[in-house]
């Protein structure tokens, strides 16, 4: 289960407070961002190992707390080099 999937009990307040944005603006950054990985990524290949969701998430925390690659890694559960080549989202 990804973290974004342990988040949606959060009541809209506590999303808000965690994440900086409210839950229908990260729908909407959501949506945007699938169009944007189908436009651009039309051929089958491998996946990636975080959701957009968890990589949405990962990029607001970064954004808000100003974290390490190190700890996201840490909390991701990946490595501080596969967070720099990700650079969050696509």
């Amino acid at each position: 289960m990804g973290k974004y999937e342990s988040l949606k009990i959060l009541s809209p307040k506590h999303f808000r407070r965690l994440t900086g944005i409210k839950r229908e603006t990260f729908e909407k950054m959501i949506r945007v961002l699938e169009r944007a990985r189908n436009n651009r990524y039309r051929k089958a290949g491998r996946k990636g190992g975080l959701s957009i969701e968890d990589k949405l998430l990962m990029a607001l925390e970064y954004l808000r707390e100003y974290r390490t690659y190190f700890h996201l890694g840490k909390s991701y559960g990946l490595s501080e080099r596969s967070i720099i080549a990700a650079r969050f989202l696509y």
